[in-house]
């Protein structure tokens, strides 16, 4: 199955308790479908500067913001596809572009401060990123199990469940065994609606009937929150 290469789209969150989950399952159910991947468990490295310059940026909510980041939706060696992705936020909506390459291949590139081999204009994206940030680093390795839902109707709109959402400091393989700290409660699931356009009636309806509202949510800002909070606890430095 081929992966999409682009987005730009919107992206809605919400915390959800289980029965909140069944709930909407079943509101589900009539409209969308799990897609062909099942449940998958997915790993990101996410790189930044040694000042976590870009996370910090995220989190003070600006109009513009961005991250770099290696995926793998399974556990990955050397000659497998692993995505280098760029993700930028612009006025609530968010666009990701992203290139596919063997895992061998990118990790040589991040260690040695290499160029990826590839010519294309979002190769260009990539490298003009990683210039202009200059020796960025792997910040957090973040791994979660996600379910993904698409439309029967045929448009775009998405429903992501992710659950077991982890993160940890070492360890920067996506070949490795997942374990980490948790970001969110063991019984609490972050949904997501992914849609360029309208959200469907049919699931506005839900999120009001059962009082669900969406949050403000980053994976790797809450890991980088939970790393100053058990740094201020361990008498650890203070980042500038």
């Amino acid at each position: 199955m081929a992966y999409q290469m682009t987005f730009e789209r919107y992206e809605l969150k919400y915390l959800l308790t289980p029965q909140e989950k069944e709930e909407i399952m079943k509101t589900m159910k009539p409209y969308m479908e799990l897609d062909a991947y099942g449940r998958t468990t997915i790993r990101n490295i996410y790189f930044d500067t040694d000042t976590f310059r870009l996370i910090r940026h995220s989190l003070e909510k600006p109009v513009y913001k961005e991250k770099l980041r290696i995926r793998s939706y399974s556990q990955v060696h050397t000659e497998e596809p692993v995505f280098v992705e760029i993700k930028k936020k612009y006025k609530s909506v968010v666009y990701k572009r992203r290139l596919q390459l063997p895992e061998g291949v990118v990790m040589e590139s991040f260690q040695k401060g290499k160029s990826l081999p590839v010519h294309s204009q979002i190769g260009a994206e990539i490298q003009y990123f990683r210039d202009y940030y200059k020796n960025l680093i792997p910040a957090v390795f973040l791994s979660y199990e996600r379910e993904a839902y698409y439309a029967l109707d045929g448009s775009d709109f998405r429903v992501t469940f992710d659950e077991n959402i982890l993160y940890r400091r070492e360890d920067f393989s996506l070949g490795s065994e997942i374990y980490g700290i948790p970001i969110i409660g063991s019984h609490q699931t972050l949904m997501e609606l992914k849609t360029s356009g309208g959200i469907p009636l049919w699931m506005g309806q839900a999120l009001t009937k059962h009082h669900l509202y969406k949050t403000s949510f980053s994976k790797y800002g809450c890991a980088y929150q939970r790393m100053l909070t058990k740094q201020r606890d361990t008498g650890g430095y203070k980042y500038v």
